[in-house]
């Protein structure tokens, strides 16, 4: 029978065990700690202060904003101090995706910008469209604080976008860029350097927007992006003046000068309101059609008389040639001001109706609702892009209007920057009734930046020297051209070409 054996712990055995455990340690502990100073936390991060600081206080980020990043961070439970590191990395098609690395946790989101929309100092642009479908040109370059209290959502302090229309005028001696005489669109009413008016400088003012640039016209590039299309102007007289300086502005691209011509050969005076001009190599049109309340003007029997009125619930009539239209740019002011409009007496027709008497602006209200009634139905969004111009001032004295002794033609400079204006009640509405329509409809406010022109009328010079007219009668609502309306067209060539428009279908 085997004997069993006894089990005994020696001294020598139990040191020697002590001592591995031991070294197994001590290695551990340095291999722990090699790992942990090769490899960086928190890459591409510097903490200036530490990470969390009691009390909390409000935090400091600074962003880009030019780039319109969006940080969308929900919750910040403790203040902290994030030192945000931006790359630009550009792909082959010249757009750059901006990735911003920081300490707390957003949602991810890049800004996306094209390589087209910079200016030529660099600035990046952009533009951001509001949930009412109206747009809003974004084109800011500035560095913004931002600051952040514990528990809240992150605000910004400032928009990130640029408004576009708050600015101020830069006298510019590369300006303009046409002439009445390399321009044959100009009509009389327009031509104020044909009629007698000496002085140059209201030509060579440029709108510089407060904290962006925008672009320089460039004719070739607008040429291109509405090659294939129809870009069409709608409205009164006013729209006719930005029109004409939309052709001219277009027409110093153009190598031959007989590929552009009007497709009935009509030749652009006052009288005839509709043109359709073809750009042969482009295979584009630039058309106008005149409407100067975008609703039908007709007539109805008033007792044993026909009246003429306004039909306020139906568009008007030549409507059926503004559909189809790859751009369209409406408006609807000039006319609302005249004697029988704001009188309001047995002129507003609402079916079999006509109000013996109806507020102005209530009958503008419902006219601008019928055309948003009729965009919505008609009007294709994924082809067509919509616009519509606020009111442009005049610029009369004090003294009266147009036909009752109302004068500019001592004005030759812009308005002092300092100078405060009272915004149209007239685009409030033309805002109001936008942002609760389906089509987006981009709102081209060129009001208050307008009102600084009373320099840009044709005054007296709108008619040729030597033709009969009252010299009491001076035109201080529509523009010279060149002049304010080019403008206009560019900053609607600035949102045309941004990289959130609408891209164009057919």
């Amino acid at each position: 029978m085997e004997t069993q054996r006894s089990f005994s712990f020696k001294p020598t055995r139990f040191l020697f065990f002590s001592f591995t455990i031991f070294s197994a340690l001590i290695f551990f502990c340095f291999f722990c700690t090699s790992i942990m100073t090769t490899v960086p936390s928190n890459a591409g991060v510097r903490y200036s202060k530490p990470l969390v600081k009691f009390p909390p206080e409000p935090v400091n980020v600074e962003t880009l904003s030019r780039f319109n990043s969006t940080i969308s961070e929900n919750d910040v439970k403790y203040p902290v101090i994030v030192d945000a590191h931006l790359s630009k990395q550009e792909d082959a098609s010249g757009s750059a995706n901006i990735s911003v690395l920081h300490g707390i946790q957003t949602g991810g989101n890049e800004s996306e910008v094209s390589g087209e929309d910079t200016s030529k100092n660099g600035a990046v642009q952009g533009n951001f469209t509001t949930g009412h479908g109206q747009e809003i040109v974004s084109n800011s370059t500035s560095v913004e604080k931002i600051e952040v209290h514990t528990d809240q959502r992150i605000e910004e302090k400032k928009s990130r976008e640029c408004d576009v229309w708050k600015g101020k005028w830069v006298f510019d001696e590369s300006y303009p860029l046409y002439t009445n005489q390399s321009c044959p669109f100009i009509d009389e009413g327009f031509d104020c350097g044909g009629n007698g008016r000496l002085d140059k400088d209201y030509m060579k003012w440029r709108w510089q927007p407060q904290d962006c640039a925008i672009p320089r016209f460039n004719a070739s590039r607008m040429l291109e992006l509405i090659r294939g299309k129809r870009l069409v102007f709608v409205g009164d007289s006013i729209n006719r003046n930005q029109w004409e300086s939309m052709m001219c502005l277009l027409y110093g691209a153009v190598n031959d000068p007989k590929k552009v011509y009007e497709t009935r050969g009509r030749k652009i005076t006052k009288e005839k309101g509709n043109y359709s001009f073809k750009f042969v190599d482009y295979k584009c049109s630039v058309e106008y059609y005149v409407s100067h309340f975008l609703v039908h003007e007709g007539k109805a029997r008033l007792g044993r008389k026909r009246v003429q009125t306004l039909r306020i619930d139906s568009i008007d009539r030549g409507s059926s040639r503004w559909r189809g239209a790859d751009i369209l740019i409406f408006n609807s002011a000039h006319w609302w001001s005249h004697f029988k409009t704001k009188a309001g007496v047995n002129y507003y027709q609402e079916g079999d109706i006509v109000h013996a008497r109806l507020d102005v602006m209530m009958a503008f209200r419902k006219a601008l609702t019928t055309w948003a009634s009729w965009v919505d139905k008609y009007i294709n969004p994924g082809k067509t892009r919509v616009f519509f111009r606020s009111s442009a001032p005049s610029h009369f004295s004090r003294e009266g209007q147009w036909n009752s002794g109302g004068h500019c033609k001592e004005a030759t400079q812009p308005l002092n920057e300092t100078f405060n204006f009272d915004y149209p009640e007239k685009s409030i509405i033309a805002e109001e009734v936008i942002k609760l329509m389906k089509t987006q409809v981009a709102f081209l406010n060129i009001t208050s930046l307008s009102q600084y022109r009373r320099d840009g009328h044709p005054s007296i010079f709108g008619r040729k020297p030597g033709k009969a007219y009252s010299s009491s009668i001076q035109d201080c609502s529509h523009w010279c051209l060149p002049g304010v309306p080019d403008a206009w067209n560019e900053l609607l060539y600035y949102l045309l070409q941004s990289t959130r428009t609408k891209s164009f279908r057919h």
